[in-house]
């Protein structure tokens, strides 16, 4: 069956937007309201961005090279990213069902464990360009 632009229209949600600039100018409203609310209500998005915050002094004030400073800063900005999808997750859970289920707890696990990850990753790249920096 060939499906028309009308048939693939239907399997969209009504919520879709549909283009054009005022389109971006609401994506870039609902991105600062979803900072604002993770700020407001998610501690560990606050706990690290502290970090992120005392990371980005230390790479301001550091001899450090252009690419130097900015990997170390993106894979700062990178756990907050994946805390921020870590949050949506435990978010669209909590709302299908507050019931304990085995599925949920993995699903949250899930989200844990890609923020742990992304942590090690910050970490290490940390320690690599500073050990290669000072002491290499």
């Amino acid at each position: 069956m060939i499906m028309t632009s009308q048939d693939s229209e239907s399997n969209t949600s009504e919520f879709k937007s549909k283009g054009g600039i005022k389109r971006i100018w609401k994506a870039i409203a609902y991105s600062l309201e979803g900072l604002q609310t993770a700020f407001r209500f998610e501690h560990a998005f606050r706990q690290e961005l502290v970090m992120v915050v005392i990371g980005f002094v230390v790479v301001l004030v550091l001899p450090l090279s252009i690419f130097e400073r900015l990997l170390m800063t993106a894979v700062l900005v990178q756990v907050l990213v994946v805390e921020l999808i870590n949050s949506a997750i435990e978010a669209v859970v909590d709302r299908v069902s507050l019931e304990r289920h085995p599925l949920s707890k993995n699903a949250k696990d899930f989200g844990s464990a890609a923020v742990l990850l992304t942590v090690l990753i910050a970490i290490v790249t940390w320690a690599v360009i500073l050990w290669n920096r000072f002491y290499y």
